[in-house]
């Protein structure tokens, strides 16, 4: 009879309580796989050999680093396994967010236990070497990170960065009605901004389309070095705190495993129970108003069944059990017995046989198939992805009977296109449009046509697009926003994050993890590619006038650029024509960021719908027509190159392109527009860049290139440092300028304006002589002038105003 018979034999023969959920048998095996759990994530941190204890502990078997979290991760295993019970006992559909950091060794036990690991890494092979190996990876060069990175299967949460783990578990609860996400909270992530927002996400959910989250709040007590404020709190408090966020709270509380499982147990239960029942009322009797969904709060001691004491200072409970609580044992000799205790306290021997292969008895606690949570399709959502139905684009365009024709702004001109995606994939329910507010004031009011704002809260008569189901989600957070669109994503959906370009820096940090993840992701054969990442900014930086300088800056280009270049994609469409082609593929596309700006204002509208597809497929090009040298323009030297990248730039370029072809028409201009700014690298460092003969072609390689940017200047020159006429590339730009004024005199405060323009070639073009003198004077005088005129009038000069492109200069 083997250890575990026994140990069954004597739980059957305990008294039963009738009122615990556990029978005797079920206690035991939970126990014993979460104690299997446990001495693999404390063998992850400190083995690189001896992974059974077969033999007494030596120092040459810990290894020289020690590197992990240890705190909240007994507390993890003990929810996963948990779950495990649940989704077996209910064939749930389910998926594991770890939000606490560095949980990555629990994640890591879990789903090497199920299997799922091993299937994607057969070296890690369910056996004594298999755990040796695992063992040794963990937090160490060429292995593996502490997190739930891309490479842990299951994982669509690193974990890292600390606040986003419940948006993202929203995220890809909509429209996954059978899913449930159990999204485990660390209580020191509570204290973020975006954490304590995301709690608001259930009035965005609906019970009858949407998936559910179980949020589990997991107050082990401490930060690094700090208490929690959640954990600190009175008891009756934290309870107002989640009932008022409208949620039902379930606590288990306490130390003593044997109570602790039997609590959980209980808690899970009422919580699927809940659940099931709030969907079945929505799916079968209608009733959509929002339930107060359940969720759990696990108090429980931080570091949970490590080492009481080293040293002489208490550890379990403690903020000391938040890493690595027993310290190196080669410097601390005693510590070597300390970590032996530790992990003997586990008892191995009675979870693994002789060949280190988890004993059947209690690896049948598992799931099976892609009900494990590291196989879930859900968790790695490009298994799930399917293509977008997409509208022809160009039957949106634009009439442009001859360059510079007036538009109702490109933004506007868009919507439409969106619009019918939306409504060609409203069976799917794989697209939505998320955004803080701003949808209709970034000119996509359209989309409101064909769907509405989810919402399930109060609606009272004078609101507007409002249901309990929609294809727009919109909340004031743009953390939220990010995190519920990275979360569709991350499951398999297509999405759009539409923002106010300002105010997009309020999630720089989550795009940079979400751009990490899929730079790591992108080398895991085992993980198919997802949809891109898209971002439209709109009420941009010269068009903020109104709002003045708080809304005006262009800078989240400059953090996008820093990723890497294989998942980076900028593009600066100049008309409506050009936005319309450039979305189409960027919601095509797969496994990038696409930030893509483009104005709502009425503005110029320069090529046609075969032009524009011609000029975005190229990324970057020569606008013959606007310069004043032949069709073969190439191969003709002119005096000066007149660069632009944006809408507004491209604007004021060609009014001064029109001063300098009325007022010197000798002079040779080339006007160059540039719609991908990634073209302006060198072909080495980004998949778009030009290689040096085609980029000194358009630039050539001694002509003074005056360029007008969308942004700030300083990027120009980090892109374009290493061509040959570097030196001559003069870039004007966003220079920290604002104030609440006219939309030209934005462009003037940063020297971007037409008339500025002008000047800045005319500095470097000496042989203009004299009529470059008269000239430049003239636009100085012009630049008075305009000053003079808004301060008296409150609009710009109808020259301004009344501009118009014609050839005919």
């Amino acid at each position: 009879m083997s250890v575990a018979q026994t140990l069954f034999g004597a739980a059957k023969m305990q008294a039963k309580d009738k009122s615990r959920t556990l029978t005797s048998e079920q206690l035991y095996l939970i126990d014993a796989y979460w104690r299997a759990t446990n001495y693999l994530s404390v063998g992850q941190i400190y083995l690189s050999n001896n992974p059974l204890l077969k033999r007494p502990l030596e120092l040459s078997d810990i290894k020289v680093m020690l590197l992990g979290h240890w705190g909240t991760t007994p507390g993890q295993n003990f929810i996963y396994v948990h779950l495990n019970r649940v989704i077996k006992q209910h064939d749930l559909n389910m998926i594991y967010v770890s939000g606490p950091g560095h949980g990555g060794p629990a994640v890591l036990a879990n789903t090497y236990l199920e299997g799922s690991y091993s299937e994607i890494y057969p070296d890690i092979s369910q056996d004594e070497a298999g755990l040796q190996k695992l063992f040794l990876q963990f937090s160490f060069p060429g292995g593996i990170p502490s997190h739930a990175s891309p490479e842990c299967p299951g994982s669509i949460h690193e974990g890292g960065e600390l606040g986003y783990s419940l948006s993202h578990a929203f995220g890809a609860a909509f429209d996954n009605p059978d899913l449930i996400v159990a999204c485990v909270v660390g209580d020191g992530e509570a204290e973020t901004g975006p954490l304590a927002t995301a709690w608001h996400s259930n009035k965005f959910l609906s019970p009858a389309t949407d998936g559910a989250v179980l949020p589990i709040l997991h107050l082990n007590g401490y930060k690094i070095a700090n208490p929690t404020i959640l954990a600190r709190i009175a008891k009756d408090e934290l309870t107002q705190l989640m009932r008022g966020y409208g949620w039902t709270p379930i606590f288990v509380e306490g130390d003593e495993p044997t109570l602790m499982h039997q609590a959980m147990a209980a808690a899970l239960d009422e919580a699927v129970q809940l659940i099931k029942k709030f969907q079945q009322n929505a799916r079968e009797n209608s009733d959509l108003n929002r339930p107060a969904w359940p969720m759990i709060i696990l108090n429980s001691p931080k570091g949970w069944t490590g080492p009481k004491e080293v040293d002489g200072y208490k550890i379990e409970g403690t903020f000391r059990a938040h890493q690595v609580p027993i310290s190196a044992p080669v410097n601390h000799p005693g510590h070597l017995a300390l970590l032996s205790d530790w992990l003997s306290s586990y008892r191995p021997q009675e979870l693994f046989d002789e060949c280190g292969c988890l004993l059947p008895e209690i690896a049948a606690l598992a799931p099976t198939g892609e009900r494990r949570m590291g196989a879930n399709p859900h968790a790695n959502g490009g298994l799930l992805l399917q293509d977008l139905k997409m509208p022809d684009y160009r039957d949106y365009a634009c009439e442009v009977t001859t360059p510079g024709v007036r538009g109702v702004g490109d933004t506007r001109v868009l919507a439409p296109f969106l619009r019918d995606v939306t409504k060609l994939n409203d069976k799917a329910q794989n697209f939505r449009v998320f955004g803080p507010d701003e949808t209709i004031s970034n000119g996509l009011a359209a989309l409101f046509e064909t769907t509405r704002r989810q919402w399930n809260v109060t609606t009272n008569a004078n609101d507007e697009y409002l249901a309990a189901s929609g294809r727009v989600v919109e909340m004031l957070s743009e953390h939220q926003c990010e995190g519920w669109l990275e979360g569709y994503l991350l499951t398999g959906r297509h999405g759009l994050f539409n923002c106010y370009e300002a105010f997009i820096h309020i999630i720089d940090s989550m795009f940079n993890q979400h751009a990490k993840w899929l730079k790591v992701s992108s080398a895991l054969s085992w993980r198919p590619k997802i949809a891109s990442l898209n971002y439209l900014l709109a009420s941009h930086v010269w068009r903020q006038d109104h709002n003045g300088f708080t809304h005006q800056d262009p800078g989240f280009i400059d953090v996008v650029v820093n990723k890497k270049a294989e998942i980076v994609r900028v593009y600066l469409p100049p008309d409506a024509n050009c936005l319309l082609s450039v979305m189409d593929h960027c919601l095509r596309s797969r496994h990038y960021v696409n930030v893509v700006i483009a104005g709502k204002h009425p503005a110029p509208q320069w090529l046609t719908m075969e032009e524009a597809e011609k000029h975005c497929a190229q990324g970057i090009g020569i606008w013959h027509w606007a310069g004043n040298l032949s069709h073969d323009a190439i191969e003709q030297t002119p005096d000066v190159v007149m660069a632009c990248c944006g809408d507004v730039p491209t604007l004021e370029t060609l009014a001064a392109v029109s001063i300098l072809r009325e007022y010197l028409p000798t002079l040779k201009v080339r006007v160059v527009n540039v719609v991908d700014l990634m073209r302006l690298q060198p072909e080495t460092e980004h998949p778009h860049g030009l290689n040096c003969q085609d980029f000194d072609a358009l630039f050539t390689t001694d002509k003074p290139v005056i360029f007008a940017f969308h942004a700030y200047p300083s990027l120009i020159h980090q892109l374009t440092y290493r061509r040959t006429n570097h030196h001559n590339i003069h870039v004007r730009g966003y220079k920290e300028e604002g104030t609440i004024t006219t939309a030209f005199d934005m462009t003037v405060l940063n020297e971007i304006d037409r008339f500025h323009l002008v000047i800045d070639a005319l500095e470097r073009l000496p042989q203009t002589g004299a009529k470059g003198i008269e000239l430049k004077q003239l636009l100085h005088e012009k630049l008075i002038a305009h000053k003079k005129y808004i301060n008296k009038n409150g609009l710009d000069m109808p020259e301004i105003r009344d501009w118009r492109w014609t050839s005919s200069v």
